[in-house]
């Protein structure tokens, strides 16, 4: 097979003619998925991508956004006092209400594989039920559809999956009857890949002689994603007008969080962020903060140790404020941000990129960082909301994340969160836990305490590890 003239020609225009260098040792099918590849990269990105990464070297304006933060302005706190409570209360109310005029849809970021938990699968396939191994994506998917019984009316879930994970992930919903919710209120749509940079050099890398390395462009990548695969015009004819935004490896994350929807539309927010208290400074969390009137979130690697432990006025830490990953946004706001009125910036990541080495041909697997892979962030829209509503959320309860293999946010300490939670539903709907007994709550049979006493008979007893379940 002859490479293609056009995709030589564009090769040659970007310097990049080494990506066909092993093409005679490729089989036909081989050359035909390497040409169709090249000819996806978008080269004018990646240029503009290349410029950005030459200039910034030595940039410190992140240590310098960090001088300027203040602790959050527009924002709502835990209720303490009994004021507090009724103003969540009636939060609650007008979210459910919004959940019933059916202008609410979910999004779930699934586009990571369980690769760091050594589990060869797309994250969303891990079990993680304390009894049952229930998956992450079942977990998640039953509050869906348990939240959509609550309401009355479907609730459509937009997945966005990667390059990896995109076609297990389609099979496994298929596999699994889309979990009750409906093949036609699933819509799986994949995010953009971009390929890795030699670190030293403006060259692509090759992963395998016949491949581009490449990697996903970030969650931030969601507003390309939903553009090119058409999701918004779904939303548009569904008549959603609110998405609440979400990612896989938290079973705890209470999806479409009435209350959160109903303090995001009392507010009229563009954008708004569930986030909870550090347990320590030294936290490696993304902390919200605002600087010159506008929220921002700062990463914990831009953090300065000295600047993490400052307070304010009051004495309180300034950047207490961790970043769950959990949002709501107005469709129109990332309609904006889709249209080219607004533009989320591209980050360089300084990684591992194992390859193929030019000259030798043979695969090389290096021990440090040595090439650069190019990131969008999706909470860098915060800054173009007018408003941007920062809401704080029960940590013990809503932030359990499976990121480890081992240790801290590891499947064992979600595990534990979860049947902690299940605990203590039962101890507060009145039941009896007795020799150490294990419960785990099916989404499906309750999404809270208040749903789980409506069910359970006075003084209700479990000596042994028990599933409730619809």
């Amino acid at each position: 097979m002859q490479l293609d003239k056009q995709v030589s020609s564009v090769l040659e225009k970007n310097r990049q003619q080494h990506l066909v260098r092993f093409w005679e040792e490729l089989s036909e099918p081989q050359q035909g998925q390497l040409q169709e590849q090249v000819g996806t990269i978008d080269f004018p990105l990646l240029q503009t991508l290349i410029q950005k990464r030459d200039r910034q070297e030595n940039n410190d304006s992140q240590e310098n956004k960090a001088q300027l933060a203040s602790s959050p302005e527009q924002l709502v706190r835990l209720p303490k006092a009994s004021e507090e409570l009724e103003t969540r209360q009636r939060a609650e109310v007008l979210g459910r209400q919004l959940l019933q005029s059916g202008k609410v849809g979910a999004i779930l970021v699934a586009g990571g594989q369980g690769s760091r938990l050594g589990f060869d699968a797309p994250k969303g396939m891990y079990p993680i039920g304390p009894i049952s191994d229930r998956t992450l994506f079942q977990v998640l998917s039953e509050q869906l559809l348990a939240r959509s019984r609550q309401a009355g009316v479907p609730i459509p879930y937009f997945i966005m999956t990667s390059e990896a994970t995109h076609v297990p992930t389609m099979k496994f919903f298929e596999s699994q009857n889309y979990f009750g919710l409906g093949k036609e209120n699933v819509y799986f749509f994949q995010q953009a890949s971009l390929p890795a940079i030699e670190d030293d050099s403006h060259r692509i890398f090759l992963a395998d002689k016949g491949e581009v390395a490449t990697s996903p462009d970030g969650h931030g990548g969601m507003l390309r994603a939903l553009a090119a695969h058409g999701m918004i015009e779904v939303m548009q004819a569904r008549g959603v007008e609110h998405l609440f935004y979400h990612q896989v490896d938290n079973p705890t994350t209470i999806v479409c969080d009435p209350s959160l929807l109903g303090l995001h539309i009392e507010q009229e927010s563009d954008l708004t962020t569930k986030v909870v208290a550090k347990e320590s400074p030294e936290e490696r969390m993304g902390v919200l903060v605002t600087i010159n009137g506008k929220t921002e979130i700062i990463e914990y690697s831009d953090l300065p140790a000295e600047e993490a432990y400052r307070k304010d006025e009051s004495g309180n830490h300034i950047f207490w404020a961790g970043n769950t990953a959990i949002h709501v946004f107005r469709r129109e706001f990332i309609e904006s941000l889709i249209g080219g009125e607004l533009s989320l910036p591209f980050h360089i990541a300084h990684k591992i990129v194992p390859h193929v080495e030019i000259n030798s041909g043979r695969q090389v697997v290096p021990d440090s960082p040595n090439g650069n892979k190019f990131e969008q962030f999706i909470f860098d829209a915060l800054p173009h909301a007018r408003v941007a509503l920062v809401v704080e959320g029960d940590r013990n309860r809503e932030f359990n994340p499976v990121k480890n293999a081992e240790g801290k946010d590891s499947p064992a300490t979600s595990r534990a969160a979860l049947q902690r939670i299940a605990t203590e539903w039962v101890q507060q709907a009145g039941g009896i836990i007795q020799d150490n007994a294990t419960l785990e709550i099916s989404p499906l049979f309750a999404l809270d305490s208040r749903e789980l006493q409506a069910k359970l008979s006075e003084n209700v007893s479990y000596t042994t590890d028990t599933i409730l379940s619809d």
